[in-house]
């Protein structure tokens, strides 16, 4: 099976769900994003293990049990994102043993399994039927360069079927810009299924 890579772009506050945060991932190759909506703790673990210097008081939940896979010989070689049903993201960590070599592949939460890649710089992996199901299209960079929205859409992503195809490829263009990606995987998903019934018609 053909391995995409996914490197870390950042984490923002989701302005769909409250109390959410959005983990954007992106393959290095192509630089298609990957949106995951992922909780305030789980947000909050990603970037301490990414900003190595910082240092809670007490350790987290992700930082104990790092500590307790390296006290039995085990490190993180991967974590897989192999799956998307019905927008939830499916994964695996991979750990291998440092003294004999034998695999162990878990079942874990998305936003789990990259909290402990990032404490083990471990990669991440996805599938090429994943970015196309979820992955955005559009280059983060050139919605950066563009400036600020002249018109900025104030409206719930739900309740899409009335617009054109032309206005929802501007709304996803829009919501790319403002950086609200798990709006504009609702976005992409209307456009999809759309293309989709086309197709089939």
């Amino acid at each position: 099976m053909d391995y995409k890579k996914l490197i870390i772009r950042g984490i923002s506050y989701s302005q769909t769900q409250s109390g959410a945060y959005v983990l954007l991932l992106e393959d290095e190759e192509t630089s298609v994003k990957l949106p995951v909506v992922i909780g305030n703790f789980e947000a909050q673990s990603i970037s301490l293990g990414i900003e190595k210097d910082i240092h809670p008081p007490r350790p987290l939940t992700h930082d104990l049990f790092s500590k307790f896979v390296q006290s039995t010989q085990h490190s993180v070689s991967c974590v897989m994102i192999h799956q998307i049903v019905d927008g939830v993201f499916f994964s695996n960590i991979s750990f291998i043993n440092e003294i004999s070599g034998e695999e162990l592949i878990l079942d874990a939460r998305t936003s789990d399994a990259v909290a402990m890649a990032v404490r083990f710089e471990a990669p991440i992996y996805t599938t090429g039927q994943v970015l196309d199901e979820a992955g955005i299209l559009l280059e983060l960079e050139e919605a950066r360069t563009n400036g600020p929205l002249s018109v900025k859409s104030s409206q719930s992503v739900h309740g899409l079927s009335h617009l054109s195809m032309e206005e929802l490829q501007g709304r996803l263009e829009s919501a790319v810009k403002d950086e609200d990606f798990d709006k504009a995987l609702f976005i992409q998903e209307e456009i999809k299924k759309r293309k989709k019934m086309s197709d089939s018609s």
